[in-house]
């Protein structure tokens, strides 16, 4: 399949920043930047020292101002983050970032007291103060800071750290993505980005995916010292962070972050682990029989089909799948959605410097989200779509609560995405009459929770297994081959085969970078939303509206309380059987195929 020209896919969106600010030099962010500043000393002359007297309506008051400050921090780092995403390669997009992490920091250090000393009130204190409307609101965000009292430092040490986070963690970060945005990966004369020589990945051509994962690899090999470097300084970062603060595990910071017990993730990723043999080994040996090999090629893995229809999706076609899937399910979703399209919130095209992959960013509840894509024309793309448009959907909705109460766990965040997903893969396959091409459909959608569910797994054990290495000293690029290797054969199975090239692609994933722990959220979000879909298939009326409302609920309400009205329960071992069980069944489908 030839590379999809411009033409062939349409018109692709870019964004427009201005609905933040009109441009980094501007007169409205430095304003606020100005004001931000005063402001923020202003508060800290007022309340440094008193948060303890504070009767109920006093402390709500000095919330909602707190809140409005927040607000503003945020919308600068976002506005800051979506120019230097739009082109990493750009010095001056990397100046201005790092300049606006400066002053941010600057200010949230003279704000830093205020929740510090909220954590150092009685909870009988607390409670006799809720009783006050003001503050009474901001309960869930309470809740959610005071999660983390018995892990707090003293005042001096919090502020100290927070000062130096802009030259400790937050420089490694911009040292990762300035450094992987500037690779360029030689391919027949030409020099791609990584997200163009990724897609390559799944080209129907296996001449074409050996050789786009040797040029992947060989750029990897000669960065993965680099790489390395910053992947254990960081993890000895954390290491520090958490002896300080007395983090029983590594994962437990992030564990109470996302208001999910170590035991459940644990449970999580001891099913996902147990049923690896019934899941992806037996998959990808069905998938080898149809390719007519007894193992695959690490770079065959995403291979499509040998009877695919790789005919390019325009970026209209796209949209109307993905809104008019929306649509079918809740028309309220699908409006919400469309505005994303009406508007210039997305960019999709491939541009040198941009950030690969995708994402959705929140920025704040009184601007919008934005998406981020890089769009290339194939089915995965319009599932990814789908995917950041659910992000996208699920922000926009729980904006309503404000900015403090906004804020989604991670163990929830990816419920919106993975159910827009399974919407749009639903409709597709609902409207293939072919069994080749239903064949086709079905495995696509089997390798997506594969790399979902399975592979996020795997990543979450290398990253565990590389926290608890680091103890013992600096790992070297072998030594995170080795555990990189094991923990993949271990999930892939004996129907994928590996070379020593596939040793460094450990270092191209940002998640470990930029959030450690994050990966398992994903695996929690494709197992709930499975038990969920189950649930509106048994439905009767109501569902997408109880749906609507856990989306708009926010960061009020932990995961329990979310799923209650659709008698789920996540703490529950057979709640991860049940999940798994919908990908086991899509297999058994596909082997019936045969």
């Amino acid at each position: 399949m030839a590379e999809a020209t411009q033409s062939e896919l349409g018109a692709l969106p870019e964004w427009d920043l201005s609905d933040l600010y009109p441009g980094p030099d501007s007169d409205a962010l430095k304003a606020d930047l100005v004001k931000l500043a005063a402001d923020a000393k202003a508060f800290k002359d007022r309340y440094a020292g008193k948060i303890d007297s504070l009767g109920g309506t006093e402390l709500g008051q000095a919330v909602q101002a707190y809140e409005r400050m927040d607000e503003v921090m945020s919308r600068v780092m976002s506005y800051a983050y979506l120019v230097y995403a739009g082109d990493m390669g750009s010095a001056e997009n990397g100046r201005f970032f790092q300049s606006m992490q400066e002053k941010i920091n600057a200010a949230g250090t003279d704000l830093l007291f205020f929740t510090l000393e909220i954590n150092r009130i009685e909870e009988a204190d607390i409670e006799e103060r809720l009783k006050a409307p003001e503050l009474a609101f901001y309960k869930p965000w309470l809740r959610d800071v005071r999660a983390f009292r018995a892990h707090q430092l003293s005042d001096e040490i919090e502020e100290k750290l927070h000062e130096k986070a802009v030259t400790g963690k937050s420089a490694w970060v911009r040292l990762f993505d300035e450094t992987f945005a500037r690779l360029r990966f030689p391919f027949d004369g030409k020099e791609l980005t990584s997200a163009e020589v990724l897609d390559k990945l799944s080209h129907k051509d296996g001449a074409v995916r050996e050789k786009a994962a040797k040029s992947f690899a060989g750029v990897l090999k000669q960065n993965v010292g680099l790489f390395a470097l910053i992947t254990n300084t960081l993890a000895k970062d954390k290491a520090i962070d958490d002896k300080w603060r007395g983090y029983a595990q590594p994962i437990s910071a992030r564990n109470l972050a996302n208001q999910v017990e170590d035991e459940v993730v644990q449970a999580l990723s001891d099913a996902v682990t147990g049923s690896y043999d019934r899941l992806s080994h037996r998959y990808y040996a069905l998938k080898a029989k149809w390719f007519g090999v007894e193992a695959l090629n690490y770079w065959d893995r995403n291979a499509p089909l040998p009877d695919d229809d790789d005919t390019t999706i325009t970026w209209d076609q796209a949209t109307k799948t993905v809104l008019d899937a929306y649509g079918a399910f809740s028309p309220e979703l699908a409006e919400v959605g469309k505005r994303f399209f009406d508007n210039a919130w997305i960019d999709a095209p491939v541009r040198p410097g941009k950030a690969s992959g995708a994402f959705a960013h929140p920025t704040v509840p009184s601007a919008h989200p934005y998406l981020l894509l890089n769009y290339q024309g194939k089915t995965r793309d319009v599932m990814t779509l789908a995917h950041e448009l659910g992000h996208g959907v699920h922000q926009v909705l729980a904006g309503k609560q404000g900015q403090l109460l906004s804020d989604t766990p991670l163990t929830l965040a990816e419920t919106a995405s993975v159910f827009g997903e399974m919407l749009t893969f639903r409709a597709v396959l609902a409207s293939k009459t072919d069994p080749k091409q239903r064949r086709t459909m079905l495995a696509s959608k089997v390798e997506d929770m594969l790399n979902t569910v399975v592979r996020q797994i795997a990543f979450h054990q290398f990253e565990t297994r590389v926290h608890a290495a680091r103890q013992d000293g600096e790992l070297m690029p072998d030594d995170l081959g080795d555990i990189w290797i094991e923990t993949q054969k271990a999930s892939l199975g004996p129907a994928i085969k590996f070379d020593d090239d596939y040793r460094t692609f450990w270092s191209y994933i940002p998640h470990f970078i930029h959030s450690p722990f994050y990966v398992y959220a994903y695996a929690f979000g494709d197992c709930l939303v499975n038990s969920l879909y189950a649930v509106y298939q048994d439905a009767e009326q109501g569902f997408a509206e109880k749906y609507l409302e856990m989306l708009s609920a926010g960061g009020t309400l932990r995961h329990k309380e979310l799923l209650a009205p659709f008698g789920l329960d996540a703490s529950d071992p057979a709640f991860w059987s049940k999940g798994l069980g919908v990908i086991e069944g899509f297999i058994t489908e596909l082997e019936g195929m045969e």
